[in-house]
């Protein structure tokens, strides 16, 4: 690039003010998953919202730690974690992991992946993972994870379908069901919705 480029290049520049940025981000709604993994005999995790469905062959997801995670820093030593996602129930276990509780799994009721990791009671689906490859990403690393095992959890105890914990502007937020309508159906949204509107969907 020429020093005129450069200079040009600095001029165009815009200060992005982070609590602006961050308002900003929180116009997108997500899901809300907890991403675990064991520390020898001690279960860790965290709330995570940078959770993604990635590639279907290779079955990959990823998600988006700080980098200063004690979490993350075991997932990294362990190469393996597991996915839980919350089902709007769960308003309760998403304050606990995202707090800084020292023992968040004494709140909640768990068990164990295929893989050792912990996989939360009650969630909509799990899904099982080994590190696959890291990625710097700023303050954060963006994790690639390849899928080991999955399955869903989903009905609630009366029997309904439960209905995902979403999270929008700062606040819980949730589907309504009589405002839920199915896309038609079209052969290029398979190419970023993965999967289609049907009893065998799974992300």
């Amino acid at each position: 690039m020429t020093e005129a480029a450069k200079d040009k290049a600095g001029a165009d520049e815009v200060a992005i003010d982070p609590r602006q940025l961050r308002n900003m981000f929180g116009q997108f709604c997500t899901g809300i998953t907890i991403i675990t993994a064991m520390n020898g005999d001690e279960p860790v995790g965290f709330a995570c919202q940078s959770f993604a469905a990635l590639s279907l062959d290779p079955p990959l997801v990823l998600f988006c730690p700080m980098k200063t995670s004690r979490a993350w820093s075991v997932i990294e030593s362990t190469g393996r974690f597991g996915v839980s996602m919350l089902s709007e129930a769960q308003q309760e276990t998403c304050a606990v992991f995202g707090s800084r509780n020292p023992d968040k799994f004494a709140e909640v009721q768990w068990h164990r992946s295929p893989l050792g990791s912990p996989i939360l009671d009650e969630s909509l689906a799990w899904i099982d993972c080994t590190v696959e490859t890291v990625h710097d990403g700023g303050d954060h690393y963006v994790v690639y994870g390849r899928i080991a095992d999955y399955g869903h959890i989903g009905a609630s105890k009366d029997g309904k379908q439960q209905r995902p914990l979403l999270f929008y502007r700062g606040q819980y937020t949730g589907i309504e069901p009589d405002k839920n309508v199915p896309a038609p159906w079209r052969a290029d949204l398979d190419e970023f919705l993965f999967t289609a509107s049907s009893p065998d969907t799974w992300l």
